[in-house]
This record gives structure tokens, C-alpha cells and sequence, in this order.
């Protein structure tokens, strides 16, 4: 799918001096370009670069200020995304828009049958989905509600979505976030065969590596202006980089840990489930000075682990030893009193509440302390204090302390989660996918700090469902799968294919294993 080696494609699609303001902010500023028919284009930039306000207006979530939208050579109304999907656009958000009582068919039908038809017409609908997962390699049970799926299951279900309406024009805003490289393969191959038949698809994503294998384009925004356009195969993984970042990206040295004493520890650990298995019998133990990485496929016991970990969900056997002390009862109060700073998967759904203040946001886990209480009442002017510091600290892209957080762009929202998981100097960092959706420059900011608490002796675990990120930074590695534990390896002795057979299951024979 090489651009420089095709004739020119019939434009399917044609996006011309797109401006979109909210406020003082200009999110896009005249931007243009356009999708020929079977072409992948690739939209990099920076988080809050403008990239899904610019597809958001494209699929008619947002109404343009300024400029014009052609599909298939007819203009396309502003603001309705009913006739975005008349007209064959498809789109798979990077937020999930799912509802969570409803079943995965459910979900993926809704808005496909007349109001006035007797049925759902579950049989064959079941049968299609069944089908198209099996070839996109996206297993998920038709059957099972929403409410009860991991991140990853709700990402495949997205997916799922938007190819059961047979769009001829797919956006498709980070769709491997969750998936392992076995699946992110899988999806490619079948993209390239839908694009053969036709198929052209817009592709964000922050990993430069898949846009380089998929894409015939690039398009870079930065700032909300286009920043550039480049041919993909005539440009380089760090031309691109740069273009997004507008300079030079930093280099972060992972130099060799220096583990100290077991800061906390888990012995023989079962519980129920939570958003998949829950863990059988884990035992695992947490060094100071020490980055461990965790990688499995989504649905295989992260989430219980991250929940077990910060207070959230109970053991049902075994014991939780925090510096060298029996935990007794564990909960979301004990694990910050002993330490523990979090960082969650989701920063929507439970890092932080959008519809409060950046200030209300980061005090949320300390609001009861001297620091931010009185006599029983909020120091506001402390609160506030607290939130400029982050903002300034972490380099947070935020009007003021009062700003609603749900204004912020994802990279942001994780710089403030960050900053109030850092705060103190935790001694136990629990990092649950802190860099998903992430661009290029903030995945660094993020990598930097974690390894900056490490070398100042915190035991830090990173749950990643990107191997990349598990191979650089962790000192030791794990994989889990289905709730059970591999043995720990050294950083660099097994290679993406070996992690990718243990997170399939191969070689873990389902009963303990210590991860010493």
C-alpha cells in the first residue's frame, strides 16, 4: 500500500479549511486534505493536537466554524452524524461509546434496524458478528453484557461496530490501544484486503510503527494547524516523530536497577473476577528501586490485580504484606496511608470525574488531610495552590485550576493524574496502562518520571498491554494469563514473540508460579 507506487486514486473524501473554535482555543485552523479510495492515511500530532475535534467534525459530532466537508464527491451537512453514516463514514472512537446494560449485539445492531421492526433480527446478527470476529481475530461473546467486558473486549466491540455497517470510508481513532501484536497483525491483514476491495480508511495513532506499516500517508497536525504531509515510505520513524513534537524528541536512559528491600508482596493471592479472570494463587513480590513490567492480553486478570493492589476489590485467599507487615484489611484508605500511589487504566472512568475541576481532581485522594482540610473544610486556596504546582511541574496544557477537566485533552488529564500519583514520593507506584493514547512526546514525559521514582527507590509496576514499553523500561518481567503468573525474566532475555506465546498461554501449565 505504497502511495509513490500507485496511480492516483479517485477522491472519496475532501476536507477544506476545516476552523473549529471553543472559545479563545482554536482546535483546528484551516485545515485541509483529502482520502482517495482504497488509501490509508495516517493523522499524527501531539495529544490536543487536534485530531479527533477534526474526525469528530467529520462524523458530525461537532458543526465546523469555517469551511466544507465532500463525500464521494456530494457536500456532506455539518453536524449530523446520520448522514456521516448515510453517506458510508464509519468511526471507532477512542472513548468507548458503548452502553454497558445492553449485550455486545445489542450494541453493535442499535441504530441498524427500522424503529418499526418487530425484531432485531438477533439470529442472523449473531451469526454475522460470530463471523466477523473470527476473521478480524477481535474474539467477544455476542451474548455477554457490556457492563461485563475488560477495556480491551469493549475496544473489539467498537471495532466490531463500526465493520458491521460496512463503511466505505473508516476513521479508526487508536484501534490496537488494547490489542496484543498477535491481534494488531491480525486486524492489519484484514484492512489491507478491505482496502484492496476499496475500503479507505483514516488512521490515528501514536504508534509510529503501525503507521509506517499500514499507511500510505501521513498527515501531521500540531498545534491545530497541519503541520505537514508526508509520503510514508519515503519518511523516517524520527522525521515523523519531530514533525508531531515540532523539535527534537528526548531520550530517556533506562540504566541498570538497583533493587532494594520487598516493599510490598502478595502471598498465594485468589480473588474473584473483575472484568475477565480473576488471579488463582499469585504470588509476586515488589522490590524498592525496581521497575516490574506486567503484560497478557486484556481480560486475563490486570484489572483484578490493579484493583487488589489499590484497596478496590477483596482477597478472598491468601495475604497482602506491605513493608514487611501483614496488610490486615486492605482498602483504598490503607493503600495510600502505606504508600501507594495510583495510576489507573481508564483515567475517564475512574482517574478522574470530568465534569469537576482540575483543583477538585487532584486533592481527591487527599481532601481529608491537614494539607487540604480545616476544622472540617476545604482549604480551597491550598487546593488551588496544589493544582497550579501540577500544572507548572508537569507541563499541563490547562487555562486555570477552576477548568473543567473534561476540557483537557487525554495527555493532559494524564499529566495531572501523574502529578497527584507522584505526589509525596510514593513508595509503592501501581502505573495500570499510564501511557495508553498517549503521542510520542508524552509517552516520554510519563517513561521519565517513572523512572525517575525508581532510581530514587520507589518499587514501581507497570501494567502495559504494549510490549515495546514492557521490553524498555521494566527490570523484571511478568505475564499473566488467566489469573495465573509466569516466572519472572530479566529485561531483554525473551523476545516480543516468546512474551506474545506466554500471553497466549503457552508454556504456563495453570498452576502457581512466584514471581520473586
Amino acid at each position: 500500500m505504497n502511495a509513490d507506487a500507485r496511480p492516483e486514486a479517485e477522491t472519496v473524501l475532501r476536507l477544506t479549511g476545516i476552523t473549529k473554535r471553543f472559545g479563545p482555543l482554536v482546535a483546528n485552523d484551516a485545515i485541509s486534505l483529502s482520502l482517495g479510495r482504497g488509501e490509508v492515511v495516517a493523522l499524527l500530532g501531539e495529544n490536543g493536537a487536534g485530531k479527533t475535534t477534526l474526525m469528530n467534525i467529520l462524523f458530525g459530532h461537532y458543526t465546523a466554524d469555517e469551511g466544507s466537508i465532500e463525500a464521494f464527491g456530494k457536500a456532506l451537512p455539518s453536524g449530523d452524524p446520520n448522514a456521516a453514516l448515510a453517506a458510508g463514514i464509519g468511526m471507532v472512537h477512542q472513548h468507548f461509546t458503548l452502553a454497558d446494560q445492553m449485550s455486545v449485539l445489542e450494541n453493535i445492531v442499535l441504530g441498524t434496524r427500522p424503529l418499526w421492526s418487530l425484531s432485531l433480527g438477533k439470529a442472523a446478527a449473531r451469526t454475522r458478528i460470530r463471523a466477523l470476529s473470527a476473521d478480524y481475530g477481535l474474539e467477544v461473546d455476542p451474548d455477554r453484557q457490556i457492563l461485563d467486558l475488560s477495556v480491551g473486549e469493549r475496544q473489539r466491540v467498537e471495532i466490531l461496530k463500526a465493520l458491521y455497517r460496512e463503511a466505505r470510508i473508516l476513521i479508526l481513532d487508536e484501534p490496537t490501544a488494547v490489542l496484543t501484536p498477535m491481534e494488531t497483525e491480525a486486524l492489519f491483514a484484514t484492512l489491507k484486503k478491505l482496502v484492496a476491495a476499496g475500503l479507505s480508511v483514516i488512521f490515528i495513532s501514536h504508534k509510529l510503527g503501525e503507521v509506517q506499516s499500514v499507511a500510505d500517508r501521513v498527515v501531521v497536525l500540531r498545534g491545530g494547524k497541519l503541520a505537514g504531509e508526508r509520503v510514508t515510505s519515503q519518511a523516517t520513524r524520527r522525521e515523523l516523530a519531530e514533525l508531531m513534537v515540532g523539535g527534537q524528541l528526548p531520550v530517556n536512559e533506562v540504566g541498570p536497577p538497583n533493587p532494594g528491600q520487598t516493599l510490598f508482596e502478595l502471598k498465594s493471592v485468589s480473588t474473584r473476577s473483575l472484568g475477565g479472570s480473576g488471579l488463582n494463587h499469585v504470588s509476586m513480590q515488589l522490590l524498592g528501586g525496581e521497575i516490574t513490567g506486567l503484560a497478557g492480553i486484556s481480560g486475563n486478570g490486570q484489572a483484578a490485580l490493579a484493583a487488589l493492589i489499590a484497596g478496590t476489590l477483596e482477597v478472598g485467599e491468601g495475604e497482602i504484606v506491605v513493608h514487611g507487615r501483614p496488610a490486615g484489611k486492605w482498602s483504598p484508605r490503607a493503600a495510600l496511608e502505606n504508600g501507594l500511589g495510583r495510576i489507573p487504566e481508564d483515567r475517564h472512568a475512574t482517574g478522574m470525574i470530568g465534569d469537576m475541576s482540575v483543583a477538585e481532581n487532584v486533592i481527591s485522594e487527599a481532601y481529608r488531610s491537614p494539607r487540604f482540610s480545616k476544622f472540617g473544610f476545604l482549604d480551597w486556596g491550598a487546593a488551588a495552590g496544589f493544582a497550579s504546582d501540577i500544572i507548572k511541574a508537569y507541563d499541563v496544557k490547562c487555562p486555570s485550576p477552576e477548568a473543567r477537566v473534561r476540557l483537557l485533552s487525554g495527555g493532559n488529564m494524564q499529566k495531572l493524574i501523574l502529578g497527584r500519583a507522584l505526589d509525596g514520593d510514593p513508595d509503592i507506584i501501581l502505573a495500570s496502562q499510564p501511557t495508553r493514547g498517549l503521542d510520542v512526546g508524552a509517552v516520554a514525559y510519563v517513561h521519565a518520571r517513572l523512572i525517575e521514582a525508581r532510581d530514587r527507590g520507589a518499587a514501581v509496576l507497570l501494567i502495559s498491554e504494549d510490549l515495546d514499553e514492557i521490553q524498555t523500561l521494566s527490570d523484571r518481567i511478568l505475564v499473566i494469563h488467566r489469573g495465573h503468573l509466569s516466572p519472572p525474566s530479566e529485561r531483554g532475555q525473551l523476545s516480543v514473540m516468546e512474551l506474545g506465546e506466554l500471553m497466549a498461554g503457552h508454556g504456563l501449565d495453570g498452576g502457581e508460579h512466584h514471581a520473586a
